[in-house]
């Protein structure tokens, strides 16, 4: 079968992602391998809602080392509690950060990226990989995006 998106029409963001997520889960369903599944999530969501740069982070040897992405070239290691991805790492939580130059330990993987949010993913209680997606727009992220990019980290951990 080949893989499509059928991508909504609409400039309301929740539409676009409303419209995504089922084909996320479809996407991912049956298939194992985790870097598989990882670079076609990425790849969905850069298309449908045209982020500046998307893509995951792993937990390896107490460091987050660069996965599947979508984007500019990536800072590959990020130490644990540092900048957003291991702040959000440390912390077990969601971050949105409206202005990235004003988050206290900022890496600056592109100087492009104004605002970002990042999301963990657990396994058995702990963070195993975070999702980060970064726009050249400032405080480009909401509510909205928290609500259903973490629907999208729900797919993600039924795989991992």
């Amino acid at each position: 079968m080949a893989e499509a998106l059928i991508l909504a029409n609409s400039t309301d963001k929740a539409e676009r992602y409303k419209t995504l997520i089922p084909q996320l889960a479809s996407l991912v369903q049956g298939e194992t391998d985790t870097v598989a599944n990882l670079s076609n999530v990425a790849a969905a969501l850069r298309q449908a809602l045209n982020f500046f740069w998307v893509g995951f982070y792993l937990v390896k040897n107490n460091e987050l080392v660069l996965g599947p992405f979508q984007g500019p070239i990536a800072c590959t290691r990020i130490g644990y509690g540092k900048g957003v991805c291991g702040t959000s790492w440390k912390e077990k939580k969601v971050i949105r950060v409206p202005n990235v130059d004003e988050f206290p330990g900022h890496i600056a993987c592109s100087s492009d990226s104004k605002s970002e949010i990042v999301l963990p993913a657990f396994k058995n209680g702990e963070v195993v990989l975070v999702l980060d997606v970064d726009s050249d727009v400032l405080d480009d992220f909401d509510k909205t995006d928290e609500v259903y990019l973490g629907e999208v980290i729900h797919i993600v951990e039924q795989f991992l």
